[in-house]
C-alpha cells in the first residue's frame, strides 16, 4: 500500500517533469485522468499550456460540456478539433487496432493545432493500469511523441483520485469513460445509429442514479450491461426492470441483458 509521503513523491515528479515540458497541448477528455493532468499543468505552466478536445460521435455531448466547463473554471484556453473516427477507412469496421487508427489520426490533428499555438509538447492522460491490458492506442502515442506524464510519474488510478480529491476536482469521483466505440465487439460494425443508441441508454441509466456502467452492444440488437455492485442492486429491483427493458426497447435493443462480473475495463478484449 502506497503512503502518503510515497504519493507525495511521486505528484512531486509529475510537477517536475511538467515544468521540464516547457509549454504542453494536453489532449483533454473531461476525464478523471486528463482532467488532473490539465489541473496539475495549469498549476505548472500557467499560460504555456492549451487544452484540446476531439469531438466525435463517439464522445457524449456530456463529457464535452463538462470539458468546456472545466476549462472555463481555470482559465485554460480550450481548443475543440473536429475528429470523426468514422470517417477514417477501416475503423467503422471494427479492427482490433481500432484504438490506434483513432489516435493516429487525433494526435495529428493535435500537433497541428499546438504548433499554431507555438507548444512544443502534447501531453495524454494514460496512468500506470493502462499497462496491464491491450493498449494498441499507446503504441500511436510513442509514434508521435506524445507524452505521458501521469506514467512517467508512476501513477496510478486509485492516486489519481485520491489526489484529484486533495485538489478539490470534482471528478475524483467520476465514473470512468471510454469512447464508445469501446462498447463493441471487434469486427461488428460501428455506425453513428449504434452509438446513438449506447449514449441514450448510458445516460439513461446515469439518470436513474447510477455510478459506473457501460451499455456493450452485440450482434446489433443485445444490450449487456456492466455496471458496480449498487447498480446491479438498483436494475434488478422487481419494480424497476419493467422501465429500464421498455427504455431500452424504444432506444432499439431487442434483449437486455446484465452481466454477472459487473463493471470492468477492456472487458472486449477477453475475447482475443
Amino acid at each position: 500500500m502506497i503512503t502518503p509521503m510515497d504519493l507525495q513523491t511521486k505528484y512531486n515528479k509529475l510537477h517536475e517533469y511538467l515544468g521540464s515540458l516547457g509549454s504542453v497541448a494536453v489532449a483533454f477528455s473531461g476525464g478523471v485522468d486528463s482532467t488532473f493532468l490539465l489541473k496539475v499543468a495549469r498549476d505548472v505552466l500557467a499560460d504555456k499550456i492549451i487544452a484540446i478536445t476531439a469531438k466525435s460521435c463517439s464522445f457524449p455531448e456530456r463529457e464535452l460540456n463538462e470539458a468546456r466547463a472545466f476549462a472555463v473554471s481555470i482559465g485554460v484556453k480550450h481548443i475543440i478539433v473536429e475528429s470523426e473516427e468514422l470517417d477514417i477507412e477501416g475503423f467503422s469496421h471494427n479492427p482490433t487496432n481500432r484504438c490506434y487508427l483513432c489516435k493516429s489520426e487525433l494526435f495529428n490533428k493535435i500537433w497541428a493545432v499546438a504548433r499554431e499555438h507555438d507548444i512544443v509538447n502534447i501531453a495524454e492522460g494514460s496512468n500506470m493500469d493502462d499497462n496491464g491490458d491491450y493498449r494498441p492506442g499507446l503504441t500511436a502515442i510513442s509514434e508521435q511523441g506524445v507524452k505521458s506524464p501521469l506514467r512517467f510519474a508512476e501513477l496510478y488510478k486509485s492516486e489519481i483520485r485520491e489526489l484529484s480529491k486533495r485538489l478539490n476536482l470534482n471528478t475524483w469521483n467520476k465514473q470512468s469513460f471510454a469512447c464508445l466505440s469501446s462498447r463493441f465487439p471487434y469486427g461488428e460494425e460501428i455506425t453513428p445509429a449504434r452509438l446513438g443508441m449506447i449514449d441514450k441508454a448510458e445516460q439513461y441509466l446515469l439518470d436513474l442514479g447510477l455510478k459506473q456502467v457501460r451499455v456493450r452492444l452485440h450482434n446489433g440488437s443485445l444490450a449487456r450491461i456492466e455496471t458496480d455492485d449498487a447498480g446491479f442492486v438498483q436494475l434488478t429491483e422487481q419494480a424497476r426492470r419493467a422501465d429500464v427493458y421498455n427504455r431500452f426497447k424504444d432506444l432499439g435493443f431487442t434483449y437486455v441483458s446484465i452481466d454477472m462480473l459487473g463493471y470492468r475495463t477492456g472487458s472486449m478484449n477477453e475475447a482475443l
